[in-house]
């Protein structure tokens, strides 16, 4: 399988355009045979983990069974019609757990591998209503911190509902800095075991990507 995580941002004042693209790119992506999978969503503020949404910067996730990433031309064509800068990463799924709207988004993925070296990770939740209090008390924190843990490369919020469909997508040097930073940072794991005894979510998935090709 081969995902695609592609970041479109458009000039500004141009977020009506991108609020416009997520309901007609809907129309390519379903018809196009090659596609398991998409998402069409938006990130946080300034691209980052952030209730509040960037209304210029928008995120397509395609899945496909083609070893190659998916082109499609009425997407790239409105993209270069409104002059929006576009960063696309090529990923593998190695390992994984959890569904996406009820499904395996990325097939059946063992939880763990031996691989080591640089990775990426998805981790996204459907937030239920009455934890969302907790939910966002907790984790902004976590975000700031997360900005500076050794290993991260880099990392962008999305989401396909504001507040409550929530994802983070994160690439790091390297396994070990990653589950370091998840499993040994005193705050991060106070929130995973919170997650788990509070019941927060009604949905969660978390995948793990080799990285194929980068901009």
């Amino acid at each position: 399988m081969t995902c695609t995580l592609t970041i479109v941002r458009y000039p500004k004042f141009g977020g009506l355009l991108g609020i416009l693209s997520m309901a007609l790119f809907h129309f390519p992506l379903f018809l196009n045979k090659k596609i398991s999978f998409y998402k069409l969503m938006g990130c946080g503020k300034n691209g980052t983990f952030d209730k509040h949404p960037d209304w210029n910067q928008w995120a397509i996730l395609i899945n496909s069974e083609s070893p190659y990433p998916i082109t499609i031309p009425f997407i790239d064509g409105w993209i270069k019609l409104f002059n929006a800068k576009v960063s696309t990463i090529t990923l593998q799924p190695i390992e994984g757990h959890g569904t996406w709207d009820g499904k395996e988004a990325f097939g059946q993925l063992p939880k763990q591998t031996d691989y080591e070296g640089k990775i990426a990770v998805l981790t996204r939740a459907t937030i239920r209503l009455s934890k969302l209090t907790a939910f966002w008390s907790n984790v902004e924190g976590v975000a700031k911190q997360m900005a500076t843990a050794d290993g991260l490369i880099t990392s962008i919020g999305i989401g396909e509902v504001p507040f409550i469909k929530q994802a983070t997508f994160s690439i790091w040097e390297s396994k070990k800095q990653m589950k370091d930073f998840a499993y040994k940072m005193k705050e991060h794991a106070e929130v995973i075991r919170k997650t788990k005894k509070e019941d927060w979510y009604s949905e969660e998935m978390f995948v793990r990507f080799k990285i194929i090709e980068t901009p």
